[in-house]
Order: structure tokens, then C-alpha cells, then sequence
């Protein structure tokens, strides 16, 4: 299934797919910040080695599938599939947009 997302949350995931770590932070303002698996990383460094620990570590997958508005933040759910424990597993990634890059990310089960 196909959905319609906003031009940065769209790069992430295509980059997500096929890009570096590097690639990944681009998307990211310079003082973003995500918070993952009950952790916070702030900056584009730190989440550039963020997304290097996750892509050493793991093998995956992501197809988003929805896309809605909640408390000002874009909410795109996504199917993820990999060699991680609790495999397959529906994520809800929380966006904050600002221009053409993400402010902010939360990614929650």
C-alpha cells in the first residue's frame, strides 16, 4: 500500500531503505531530536550514530501504511520486519516538521 507522505518524512524512509547513517542525519535538523527504544538522541551527530548502531546491529525492513494528524505531530504507523527480537512488529513513528527537515521523531510500538 502506497500512502502520500510530507517531502522530509518521505526522504527518511526512502533514505531508511537505501542511504547511510550520514544520509539518514541529513534529514534531521541540526538540533533535532529522536527518541527510540527509551532513548534520546540529540543533534544530527548523535543520531547519525544512532542509525550506524542500528544498521550494525540489525536487519530490516520498513513499509509505512497510515498517516494522520495527532497533537501537532505527523503520526505515520509502519510494518517492520528484521532480524531484531519481537519481529514483525507495527511501529508508530511521531514527526515534527520544521521546513524541509524533521525536528522531531518518536518512535513508539
Amino acid at each position: 500500500m502506497s500512502i502520500d507522505l510530507p517531502t522530509p518524512i518521505a526522504a527518511y524512509f526512502a533514505t531508511d531503505k537505501k542511504g547511510t547513517a550520514q544520509a539518514i542525519s541529513e534529514c534531521f535538523t541540526q538540533d533535532a531530536v529522536v527518541m527510540d527504544e527509551g532513548n534520546t538522541y540529540t543533534g544530527r551527530d548523535a543520531i547519525r550514530q544512532w542509525m550506524a548502531n542500528a544498521s550494525t546491529q540489525y536487519t530490516y525492513t520498513v513499509e509505512p501504511f497510515s498517516i494522520h494528524e495527532e497533537g501537532g505531530k505527523t503520526v505515520v504507523s509502519s510494518h517492520l520486519v528484521g532480524n531484531f527480537p519481537g519481529s514483525p512488529v507495527d511501529l508508530r513513528y511521531f514527526f515534527v516538521l520544521e521546513g524541509d527537515r524533521i525536528a522531531e521523531l518518536k518512535i513508539i510500538v
